[in-house]
């Protein structure tokens, strides 16, 4: 009952705010590619990396092949039920730890159960589910290798997928690691074998990307910066987590009471490996909440926090029931009661911070109150997906590029040389509905750079939106995707002639030139530097910086085109 009420709860509350968002639909749209034979790609011709969670694409791949479904319906259900698997596996590995005892009680778990976010991101269709599903295996292997030493190499293989599962999981991969070799202790025989079978999978992905994508990192890393130190904006993304749900205070009851539960378990035969196994997640997840908030968190309420508060509560998910735990938890179900009553994040957008409750605003713009499906989202009423329509169905060649979110679109004839074959192009600031909106054998430009190796690797301009700091200028686009005589400017004239200078024409050939052998090399040895590339974003900079020549002085034509 201790490990089946916790577990039922979160897959019922996840299954009551099942929905699929926009970043979503950025993964269908790769693993419809991948189903229809084009690879690992958002567009055909073009090789970059949008996943962030690369182990996730391909279990939706793999589990829409034999169904057929929506590839939108599987991630939701495919994500929850691999976060119900991970609360079970997590609660089993707690349990374990305090020695199974008779009676306990869910404290740790219950100050995570109530907190909407947690049922939001339970679906949302990114890897958030398999996060948590990792999370809590990697848990009870913990407990469970690091007292008994047994399955060392299984385990190493399991925590290598940490990098694959999300990047920044490779964090929890090398403290966890660390500590199941200190505590096994493994001969240097058992101990390399171990170390080889955990990083199989990952250096030989970190191979394949850097040889089939041209960088070290996915997509997203390099747009979003996962390097950057932006400690006011992230104070201020922990704060917009902790503050609607009043977390501090189960957090500062839970603080106390490791006391005596830290206490009890080192009464155990084996206390002190207790303990350190006990601190284990404790310190990791105050690592990643230190990370998240050191590069400026996230957009999406909640989000990239769940997984700390995940781990740190981890060790007292369920503890043995005595006078105090009993007390403690009274305090824990009338925080509980007023989080599900009265707590909730409040959807807003106020110019400052530009977090959102992602699930309210998916469920407000579609109309549905379980928008789970592709059809879902193409319904919606944008000028975007109208013009799509309407201008596939003329069957001219052209480009369409969305202004101020939908509010105005231009078009423009379309150039073959990138993709003969392409006879419509479109860029929307809302990258799943593009994918969603656009057939797979035309052309969906990012405009904020997640699918655009050109975007992602420009200097950043805006800094109020996590993960929205670096929008193309559309003369960047213009240049790329249209003939000369379709409309000129001195930005554009200047962005063309960048395209065809130095490293900015390598990082366009490294995604679309054909991957020959001789490809494959190129863009493994160039990893690196194509990786720490930045263009500025303005095109008459990066032609100066990058060309040794400018561009002849541009033609009156078109010179009102927007910058």
């Amino acid at each position: 009952m201790a490990v089946g009420v916790p577990t039922l709860w979160i897959l019922v509350a996840g299954w009551n705010h099942r929905w699929i968002g926009d970043d979503g639909l950025i993964y269908t749209r790769v693993v419809r590619q991948i189903l229809a034979g084009n690879g690992p790609v958002y567009n055909v011709g073009e090789r970059v990396e949008t996943s962030t969670g690369t182990l996730w694409q391909w279990l939706v791949a793999a589990a829409t092949l034999p169904t057929g479904m929506d590839p939108a319906k599987v991630a939701v259900c495919l994500g929850l039920a691999l976060c119900t698997t991970g609360f079970a596996l997590a609660l089993l590995g707690t349990l374990a730890l305090h020695g199974r005892p008779a009676r306990v009680v869910p404290l740790g778990v219950l100050a995570l159960l109530p907190v909407q976010a947690m049922w939001d991101y339970a679906t949302s269709g990114l890897e958030t589910g398999l996060a948590f599903c990792w999370l809590g295996a990697t848990w009870w292997t913990l407990v469970h290798v690091g007292r008994t030493g047994r399955h060392l190499t299984w385990t190493a293989v399991l925590l290598g997928l940490g990098p694959l599962v999300r990047p920044d999981l490779a964090l929890v991969t090398g403290l966890y690691a660390a500590v199941l070799f200190a505590l096994v202790r493994p001969g240097w025989r058992r101990g390399l074998s171990a170390l080889a079978a955990g990083l199989a999978l990952p250096v030989g992905y970190e191979i394949f990307r850097a040889g089939y994508y041209g960088i070290l990192v996915p997509l997203p890393a390099i747009t979003k910066e996962a390097s950057w130190t932006l400690w006011d904006r992230g104070l201020y993304y922990l704060a917009d987590f902790v503050t609607p749900y009043h977390l501090w205070l189960p957090l500062v009851l839970l603080a106390a009471l490791s006391v005596p539960v830290a206490a009890a378990l080192r009464e155990a035969p084996d206390g002190r490996r207790a303990l350190i196994i006990a601190a284990t997640p404790v310190g990791t997840g105050l690592a990643s909440a230190l990370f998240v908030t050191k590069v400026g968190g996230d957009f999406m309420h909640g989000r990239m926090l769940l997984p700390a508060l995940f781990l740190v509560l981890l060790p007292g998910f369920l503890v043995p029931l005595t006078r105090i735990t009993a007390s403690a938890l009274a305090a824990v179900v009338v925080w509980a009661g007023a989080c599900l009553l009265i707590w909730r994040p409040p959807y807003k957008n106020d110019g400052i911070s530009f977090i959102l409750d992602e699930h309210a605003g998916y469920v407000g713009a579609t109309g549905q109150q379980h928008p789970v499906t592709q059809a879902a989202h193409a319904a919606r009423g944008f000028l975007f997906a109208r013009e799509v329509r309407r201008l596939r169905a003329e069957g001219e060649r052209v480009v369409l590029i969305e202004m101020n979110y939908d509010r105005e679109v231009q078009a423009f004839p379309l150039s073959a040389r990138h993709r003969p074959a392409a006879r419509f192009a479109g860029m929307e600031a809302r990258l799943g509905h593009a994918g969603v909106a656009i057939p797979l054998d035309e052309i969906a430009v990012d405009y904020l750079g997640l699918s655009n190796p050109l975007g992602a690797h420009m200097q950043p301009t805006i800094f109020k939106k996590a993960g929205h700091e670096k929008p193309i200028k559309r003369s960047w686009v213009i240049a790329d995707y249209t003939d000369p005589a379709a409309t000129d400017s001195p930005a554009v004239r200047a962005a063309r002639h960048a395209l065809t200078c130095g490293a900015i024409a390598e990082l366009q050939d490294s995604v679309r030139a054909p991957l020959t052998p001789g490809r494959f090399w190129q863009n493994l040895t160039g990893a690196w530097e194509r990786t720490r590339l930045r263009i500025p974003a303005d095109p008459v900079a990066a032609e100066k910086e990058f060309c040794v020549k400018p561009a002849p002085a541009a033609t009156a034509a078109g010179a009102a085109v927007a910058q």
